[in-house]
C-alpha cells in the first residue's frame, strides 16, 4: 500500500527541533562570547601582573637612585665645610689637617657621584622611571656644577639634594601606586606598602646627618632655622621608625628588629637626637670623619633593608604573575568545556522543548522593549518554570519602575522606596535607588548649608551684612504696604580692640559670641540681630510704635553689653555706642537706613561712647554733605580733578630705589582735600571701587611710561608700583577683572604691580582671601598695609596669600623699647615665612639705622622722600647710581623735627 504523496510531503518538512536548536544557538553564541571575554579578562590579569612586576622593579631602581643621591650629601657638605675658612677655627685643627680631610671628602664625593650615575643608568629606557631618571640626571648635573663652582651654601646645597630625593621618592610612590592599581592581591599590596615604609625610613635617616651638620655650623642668623630643621627632621625620622612596627611581613620585621638593636643604630640615634647639650656636638675632625663614615654605614644598612623588602615584593609579584597565568589556562579549559556542554545541551533542548516557546518568546520580546506585560504560564514544566521566573522578573521590574517614579516625583519619603527587591540584582538596584535618595538629600542639605554660610557670620551664626541688607529691604517693603515704621539700631562696640590686644584674638571671639547671645536675648522674638563684621552689629526692629521704644531698647542693649564677660585669663568689659534710624512708611531704602544708623552711631562715639543717638536733622545735613562729597568725587574722577603722587620705596641695605607707592590727591575748587576726609566717604559707598579702578589704571600707565623712557642698569631690578585696594573693592566680584584690565591697558608686567590691603579686611571677609589668591595667580604681588594695627597674628601669615608686610609707622616711630623689639620680631617672622618687609613713616636717621640692623628689606618716609609728582618721581629712575640712604646720626646730635 502506497502512502499519500501529500502526507509524504508534509513529513519531509523541517522538524521543530531544528528550529528550536537554531533558536538556542543564539544564547550558545552568547556563551561562547562570554567565555571568550572571560579568557581575555584572565589574559589581561596576566598582563596586569606583569606590569605590576615591572612597576615594582621600577620602585627598586628608583630607590637605588634616591639612596645613591642622598649618599652624595654628606661628602658634599663635608667638602663645603672644609673649604670654608671658618671651618678650621670651628673644628680647632690646622689647615694642613683639613687639606688631608679634603682629599678624602673629594674622593668620597667622586665615588658617590659615580654610584648615583650608575643607578641612573640602570633605569631602563621606556620604563616607568625613565622620565624621572632623566630629569634627576639633569638636575644633579646642574647642582654638581654649582657645588663645584662654590656657588651654593650649605643650606641651599642640602635643599638641592633634598629636592632630588623628594622628586625620586614621589616617583617611587607613583610607581608603587601603579603596581597597586593593577589589582594585585592584598598581600602584595601590603608588601609594596612595606617597601614605601622602609624607603621612607631610609630617606629620613639619610637626612639626619646633613641636618645635624647644618645645626653644628649654623651662624647666628640661621641658628634658629637650622635647629628647627634638625628637630623637624628628627620627628619625621622617629615617626618613620614607629611605622616600621606596622610592617606586614614577619621576616621583614625580624630584619628590622636586628637593625634597630644594632650598636650602629643606637650610636647614631644617640648622636643625632636634637639636644642643647654641647657634648653632643662633634667638633673634632677625626671624630667628625668617623661619624660621617658611621652614618654612611648606617644608611647602607638601611639600604640593605630596603633591598630585602623589594626582593620580597618582586617574589610576590612573580608569584602573582604565575598564578594569573595558571588561572588563564584553567579558564581556557573551562571555557572550552562549557562551550562543548552548551552545544550538547542546545541540541538536547531543541529536541525536547514544546511549541509554547513561541508564546514565551513573544512575551519576552515585549518585555525587552520595556512593555511589562503579564506572562502566561503555559506548556511543559520547564517552560512553565521559565515563564514563572520571567513573571517574577516582570514583578521586580514593576517595583523598580514604581520606585524610580517616586524618585522622579521627588517623593523621597514614599514607603515604597524602603521595600527591598528580591535577589542579588534586586539588592544592587535597591541599593542604587537608596544611594540616589541619599545623594539627593545630601545635596539638599549641602545647598542649605551653603546658603546658610553665604548669609550668616561663621563666628556668631548671625545673619551677615549681605543678609542684613536683604532683611532690611524686605522689612521696608512690608512697611510700605502697612504704613508702619521700621527701626534699625547700629551697635558699635567700645573697647573691643583693647580686648584683642590685651587678651588675644581668642578672647575677642569669645566676647563677640557673648555679645551676639546677649543681643538676641534682649530683643523681641520677631526682631533680628545681624553682624556686619568686626565689632559692628545691627538690630532690625519691626514694627515700631514710637521712637522712644527704640531708644529704650538701645539703652537696654548698652546695659546688657556692658556686663563683664569671662574670657580665658580673666574677665573683660566692652561697651557699645548705638545709632538709631527710623524708616517711616518704608520711604527709605536699605542703604539709606544703614547710612543713617551708622552716622548716628558715629555721633554717639564722638559724644563720649556708651550712649545712644537717634538720627535727626543735624545728621541728615551731614549725610547730605556726604552725598555732595560723593558727587564731587565722582565728578572729579570723570573730569580729571584727581591726581596721583608717588612716594619712593628704598632698599634699606643698599639705598637703591625699590619702587613707588601711588597716593591719591584731590583739589576741590583749588583747595586740597586731605585724603582722610574724602577717602572714608568713598569707602562708605561703592564709589571707592571707581576710585580704585582709576588709581589702578593711572598708576600702571605711569610706571609703564617710565619704563618706556628709562632702562634700568644691567642686573638692577625694575621698580614696582604699589596701589592701595580698599576692603570693599577687594570683596567685589569684579576686582580680579579690574586689575587684569588695568594691566592689559598699560602693558605693565604683572609682577611689577603690588596691591596693598589692610589686614582687617583679610580677617573679616573670607571672600577677600579668595580674591587675593586669584590676583596672585595673575602674577601681581600682595602686601598687608599697616601691619600690627589689626587682628592678624604672626602665625596666620603662613596661610595668607601675601608677599610683603608693611609695618605701620606707629611702631617704627615709637620710642618704646617693647615696640622696637616687636618690629624686630615681625621682621624675623616675615622672613621666616618668605615675606618681604617695608617699614612706613621713617622720619629719623636713628629709625633707619635701627631698621638696617634689624634686617628690614625696604623703607619709605619723609626722611627718604616725600610724595613726589610724576615728573619728579620719574627723574629718580634716570640717574646711573641710586641715591644714598641718609647716614646714621652720631650720638648726641639733636634730633630733627619730623615733617608731615
Amino acid at each position: 500500500m502506497t502512502a499519500d504523496p501529500t502526507t509524504r510531503t508534509k513529513r519531509r518538512g523541517v522538524a521543530l527541533w531544528w528550529y528550536l536548536t537554531a533558536l538556542v544557538a543564539v544564547p550558545l553564541v552568547g556563551v561562547g562570547v562570554l567565555a571568550t571575554l572571560v579568557v581575555v579578562t584572565r589574559g589581561a590579569q596576566v598582563g596586569s601582573a606583569a606590569r605590576a612586576e615591572d612597576a615594582i622593579r621600577t620602585v627598586a631602581q628608583l630607590d637605588a637612585v634616591r639612596a645613591a643621591a642622598e649618599q652624595e650629601i654628606l661628602p658634599a657638605l663635608a667638602l663645603a665645610v672644609i673649604d670654608d675658612p671658618a671651618a678650621a677655627d670651628e673644628l680647632g685643627v690646622s689647615p694642613v689637617v683639613l687639606g688631608g680631610a679634603r682629599g678624602i671628602a673629594l674622593a668620597t664625593v667622586t665615588d658617590a657621584r659615580a654610584v648615583t650615575d650608575g643607578a641612573l643608568a640602570a633605569v631602563p629606557a621606556g620604563s616607568l622611571g625613565a622620565d624621572v631618571a632623566a630629569r634627576v640626571g639633569e638636575t644633579l648635573s646642574r647642582l654638581r656644577t654649582r657645588i663645584d663652582a662654590g656657588e651654593l651654601g650649605l643650606n641651599r646645597m642640602y635643599l638641592g639634594y633634598m629636592g632630588v630625593s623628594n622628586e625620586v621618592m614621589t616617583a617611587e610612590r607613583a610607581a608603587a601606586s601603579a603596581a597597586v592599581s593593577e589589582g594585585v592581591p592584598a598581600r602584595t599590596v601590603r608588601a609594596v606598602q612595606d617597601v614605601q615604609t622602609v624607603a621612607q625610613l631610609a630617606q629620613d635617616a639619610a637626612r639626619q646627618m646633613p641636618l645635624y651638620l647644618g645645626s653644628l655650623f649654623a651662624t647666628d642668623n640661621t641658628l634658629i632655622g637650622a635647629r628647627l630643621a634638625w628637630e623637624t627632621g628628627w620627628l619625621s625620622y622617629t615617626d618613620a621608625k614607629r611605622q616600621m612596627g606596622e610592617l606586614s611581613q614577619e621576616s621583614l620585621r625580624a630584619a628590622w628588629e636586628r637593625v634597630e638593636r644594632s650598636e650602629l643604630m643606637a650610636e647614631m640615634d644617640a648622636l643625632l637626637t636634637p639636644s642643647d647639650d654641647p657634648v653632643v656636638f662633634v667638633t673634632d675632625i677625626d671624630r667628625m670623619t668617623d661619624v660621617l663614615f658611621r652614618s654612611s654605614d648606617r644608611d647602607a644598612m638601611l639600604g640593605e633593608l630596603v633591598d630585602t623588602a623589594v626582593d620580597s615584593v618582586l617574589s610576590l609579584a612573580a608569584a602573582d604573575r604565575e598564578e594569573a597565568a595558571d588561572d588563564l589556562r584553567s579558564t581556557l579549559a573551562l571555557g572550552i568545556g562549557l562551550l562543548a556542554a552548551s552545544a550538547l545541551g542546545a541540541w538536547w533542548l531543541g529536541r525536547t522543548v514544546a511549541r509554547s516557546l513561541g508564546l514565551l518568546a513573544g512575551q519576552a520580546t515585549q518585555i525587552s522593549r520595556g512593555e511589562l506585560v503579564e506572562v502566561e504560564v503555559l506548556g511543559p514544566r520547564e517552560v512553565r518554570t521559565v515563564s514563572a521566573a520571567l513573571g517574577e522578573a516582570v514583578g521586580g521590574l514593576r517595583r523598580i519602575q514604581d520606585q524610580a517614579q517616586a524618585v522622579a516625583r521627588g517623593d523621597l519619603g514614599d514607603a515604597l522606596l524602603e521595600q527591598p527587591l528580591p535577589g542579588p540584582l534586586g539588592e544592587v538596584v535597591h541599593a542604587s535607588i537608596r544611594q540616589i535618595v541619599t545623594s539627593v538629600r545630601q545635596r539638599e542639605d549641602l545647598q542649605f548649608a551653603l546658603a546658610h554660610q553665604a548669609t550668616h557670620d561663621p563666628l556668631t551664626e548671625l545673619p551677615n551684612r549681605t543678609q542684613a541688607l536683604t532683611l532690611v529691604t524686605s522689612a521696608l517693603h512690608r512697611a510700605r504696604r502697612s504704613g508702619a515704621m521700621t527701626g534699625l539700631l547700629f551697635v558699635d562696640l567700645d573697647g573691643f580692640k583693647a580686648v584683642n590686644d590685651g587678651h588675644g584674638h581668642a578672647a575677642g571671639d569669645t566676647v563677640l559670641r557673648e555679645v551676639a547671645a546677649r543681643l538676641r536675648s534682649l530683643v523681641r522674638p520677631g526682631d533680628v540681630v545681624c553682624r556686619l563684621g568686626g565689632d559692628e552689629f545691627v538690630v532690625l526692629v519691626e514694627p515700631v510704635r514710637a521712637e522712644r521704644d527704640l531708644m529704650d531698647l538701645a539703652h537696654r542693649l548698652i546695659a546688657g553689653i556692658g556686663e563683664p564677660v569671662d574670657v580665658p585669663g580673666g574677665r573683660v568689659r566692652v561697651g557699645a555706642s548705638i545709632g538709631v534710624a527710623v524708616g517711616r512708611d518704608g520711604g527709605a531704602d536699605a542703604d539709606v537706613l544703614f547710612a543713617e544708623a551708622g552716622t548716628a552711631a558715629s555721633r554717639a562715639k564722638q559724644h563720649g561712647r556708651g550712649r545712644a543717638e537717634i538720627f535727626d536733622e543735624t545728621l541728615r545735613r551731614q549725610l547730605a554733605a556726604r552725598a555732595e562729597t560723593e558727587a564731587a568725587i565722582a565728578a572729579a574722577l570723570d573730569g580729571g580733578g584727581m591726581r596721583l603722587v608717588y612716594q619712593p620705596v628704598v632698599d634699606v641695605a643698599g639705598g637703591r630705589l625699590h619702587g613707588f607707592e601711588a597716593l591719591l590727591r584731590w583739589e576741590r575748587d583749588g583747595v586740597p582735600v586731605p585724603p582722610d576726609q574724602f577717602i572714608p566717604v568713598a569707602e562708605a559707598s561703592s564709589l571707592i571701587c571707581d576710585v580704585d579702578r582709576w588709581v589702578l589704571h593711572e598708576a600702571t600707565r605711569q610706571l609703564a611710561a617710565w619704563r618706556a623712557r628709562t632702562t634700568p642698569p644691567p642686573g638692577a631690578p625694575e621698580p614696582t608700583m604699589a596701589v592701595n585696594v580698599s576692603g570693599r573693592h577687594l570683596t567685589d566680584r569684579r576686582v580680579v577683572a579690574d586689575v587684569a584690565g588695568a594691566l592689559a591697558a598699560s602693558g605693565l608686567p604683572p609682577h611689577l604691580l603690588v596691591l596693598e590691603v589692610t589686614e582687617t579686611v583679610l580677617v573679616d571677609d573670607p571672600v577677600a582671601l579668595t580674591h587675593l589668591a586669584e590676583l596672585r595667580a595673575l602674577g601681581v604681588a600682595i602686601a598687608i598695609d599697616d601691619f600690627g594695627t589689626g587682628y592678624t597674628s604672626i602665625g596666620q601669615l603662613r596661610q595668607m596669600p601675601v608677599d610683603t608686610l608693611k609695618i605701620d609707622r606707629s611702631f617704627v616711630t615709637s620710642p618704646d623699647p617693647g615696640q622696637r623689639e616687636l618690629v624686630a620680631l615681625v621682621i624675623r617672622a616675615a622672613h621666616t615665612f618668605g615675606l618681604d618687609v617695608v617699614a612706613e613713616g621713617v622720619e629719623e636717621p636713628e629709625q633707619l639705622e635701627r631698621l638696617r640692623e634689624q634686617g628690614c628689606d625696604h623703607a619709605q618716609g619723609y626722611l627718604l622722600h616725600r610724595p613726589l609728582p610724576a615728573e619728579a618721581a620719574g627723574a629718580l629712575l634716570r640717574p646711573a647710581t641710586p641715591p644714598a640712604l641718609p647716614a646714621p646720626r652720631p650720638a648726641g646730635t639733636p634730633q630733627a623735627a619730623a615733617t608731615s
